[in-house]
């Protein structure tokens, strides 16, 4: 699945993707018909996506059309079938992600909400990647509505010129909130969260959890997040180091999250002034597990993701998934400093 920015024409600029008229470049909105330029994507399933078994539906021995269960198995095989969140891109020219399920998870739980926007500052990106937590309930839909709210609230605010770091904060308040709706009998639903606002001066994240977000650069590379996790308070307590806590049973006992179990989720937060050109990386640790080493990514990464995200993307997803793809896995590239979105179109 592809998804491309809707604003970007090869040939007649900025064109409404409602009602097809020509728009203002660094428009947000169409002047005739109200609709966005440019939202945000997330990876979702395509619209009336139906699933169907790989296998059963090209079978001419089997009658047409085979069901698929509730919890996604084919009724005539019993093959898991592939969801539509399965395997999802997206490419906005000046970000690219991926998002795959992995090898041995039965769906993704994982989600990414991208997003451009022109200011007067120049072109800004919103980046956000939220992974369910497996042993809460509904972790699928806890990480994509996470993501659409909190990316819904970033885009806003760089449209609007609005202290970042403030909204960075009311995006998470915002996913808490849309987190809320989804309680059910079964419990609170929860995820872990990194969002990105990336300007032309710095770059501002936000976290809880595990998930990460890297600054890879040719001259030194760097991880921009903590993990709120058992594994590194052993580290930071000097019980363990490093590769022996990442080794232990805790590992990956988080010891904060996004979830309707929490009344005020306490974000952390961050800002990092690129010294010169590189990418920004933001990943799950169905990626990380495997090569948690900023330089090391940055090997993997560079330099390909500055002129190639999709590709790139792909890669790094490839890497995971020889690697054993134990987990969900999601990879989000930006490379520094922006540039004019190309077009995806052509």
């Amino acid at each position: 699945m592809d998804v491309t920015d809707p604003s970007v024409s090869s040939d007649a600029g900025v064109v409404c993707p409602s009602c097809e008229r020509a728009a203002a470049e660094g428009d947000a909105f169409c002047e005739y018909c109200g609709a966005e330029l440019a939202p945000a994507v997330v990876s979702d399933a395509s619209p009336g996506f139906v699933p169907q078994c790989p296998a059963c539906s090209v079978d001419p021995s089997i009658p047409q059309p085979v069901a698929v269960t509730a919890d996604g198995y084919c009724e005539s095989c019993g093959r898991k079938v592939p969801a539509g969140r399965d395997h999802v891109e997206l490419d906005l020219g000046m970000v690219a992600g991926v998002t795959d399920r992995g090898l041995r998870h039965p769906r993704n739980e994982d989600a990414m909400a991208l997003a451009i926007a022109e200011t007067r500052a120049g072109p800004a990106v919103v980046a956000v990647v939220c992974d369910g937590v497996s042993s809460s309930p509904r972790p699928d839909e806890a990480s994509l509505t996470a993501a659409q709210a909190a990316v819904r609230v970033l885009l806003d605010a760089v449209r609007m010129g609005d202290d970042i770091e403030e909204a960075s904060h009311d995006a998470v308040q915002e996913a808490a909130a849309a987190l809320n709706a989804l309680v059910g009998s079964a419990g609170a639903p929860s995820t872990t969260f990194v969002s990105a606002v990336i300007e032309s001066a710095a770059i501002t994240v936000c976290w809880l959890g595990d998930s990460r977000a890297y600054w890879l650069a040719a001259a030194e590379s760097r991880r921009l997040t903590a993990d709120d996790s058992l594994a590194q308070e052993m580290v930071e307590s000097g019980l363990m180091g490093e590769a022996e806590a990442m080794a232990s049973p805790q590992a990956h006992v988080i010891t904060r999250w996004l979830g309707a179990d929490i009344a005020e989720p306490e974000p952390h937060l961050a800002r990092f002034e690129p010294p010169g050109p590189g990418v920004l990386l933001i990943c799950s640790d169905g990626l990380w597990n495997y090569l948690p080493d900023a330089e090391d990514l940055a090997s993997l990464t560079l330099p390909g993701a500055l002129t190639d995200q999709v590709g790139t993307a792909g890669t790094l997803l490839k890497f995971a998934l020889d690697a054993g793809g134990m987990d969900n896995i999601t990879v989000v590239l930006v490379p520094v400093p922006l540039t004019t979105p190309r077009s995806t179109l052509g």
